[in-house]
């Protein structure tokens, strides 16, 4: 098949469950992360600011559970532990990438963002058709929004270098299924920057504009 470009159409930046618990002890955040997570927290800074200056949508998903357990079904049937419970501070934002007062922040309780939530309301309100994916677990919910959205016909992009899994083996094995179901699903940081800032509404491409 071939190999689609990197936009197809309008794209949205979706940044998915970048919280403080990744800087956490996996015995009491209840989700362990492979190695490398602080530099994958810049990268994800450097894109968010682009996907802005690009006038880009940036959604943002938040995995949040009630302390009574009673939307956990099968999370805790596997490896992890008891996670991302409300009110916790591992369960909060990463401090430096939180929505702006314009930008869509989607509560969910499942791996999905789009499972029990409004997120295929507000991207199709935004009339997006290209999503690009942030954040972690790469196997976990990453992978499962990516299939989501792949399953309802986005064109969807996971940037390889901005996104943590909790194993380097389940990471890169979640980044080939990925690119299984979309022949140039795997992005790095400097292309979807590149891309970004090629957009019509960028701040680099008006900058670029006005020097010539």
């Amino acid at each position: 098949m071939p190999r689609h470009p990197l936009f197809v159409g309008a794209p949205a930046l979706i940044v998915v469950d970048i919280q403080r618990g990744v800087a956490g002890d996996a015995d009491r955040v209840g989700i362990r992360h492979m190695e490398g997570w602080e530099e994958r927290i810049a990268k994800a800074e450097e894109i968010v600011s682009a996907a802005r200056a690009a006038r880009a949508p940036v959604v943002f998903l938040q995995e949040v559970h009630r302390r009574s357990g009673i939307d956990l079904g099968r999370e805790l049937d596997g490896s992890e532990g008891l996670h991302c419970l409300e009110d916790d501070e591992a369960t909060e934002l990463w401090p430096s990438l939180r929505p702006l007062p314009t930008e869509a922040l989607i509560v969910k309780r499942r791996y999905s963002g789009f499972m029990g939530t409004d997120l295929e309301i507000v991207l199709r309100g935004l009339g997006v058709s290209t999503l690009v994916l942030i954040g972690g677990l790469t196997d976990v919910c990453v992978h499962y929004t990516f299939v989501d959205a792949h399953q309802r016909d986005y064109h969807v992009r996971v940037v390889e270098d901005c996104v943590v899994g909790s194993s380097v083996a389940r990471h890169e094995a979640a980044l080939d299924a990925m690119e299984y179901l979309q022949a140039g699903a795997r992005r790095t940081t400097r292309e979807v920057v590149e891309a970004f800032a090629s957009l019509p509404f960028s701040s680099s491409s008006v900058a670029s504009g006005a020097a010539r």
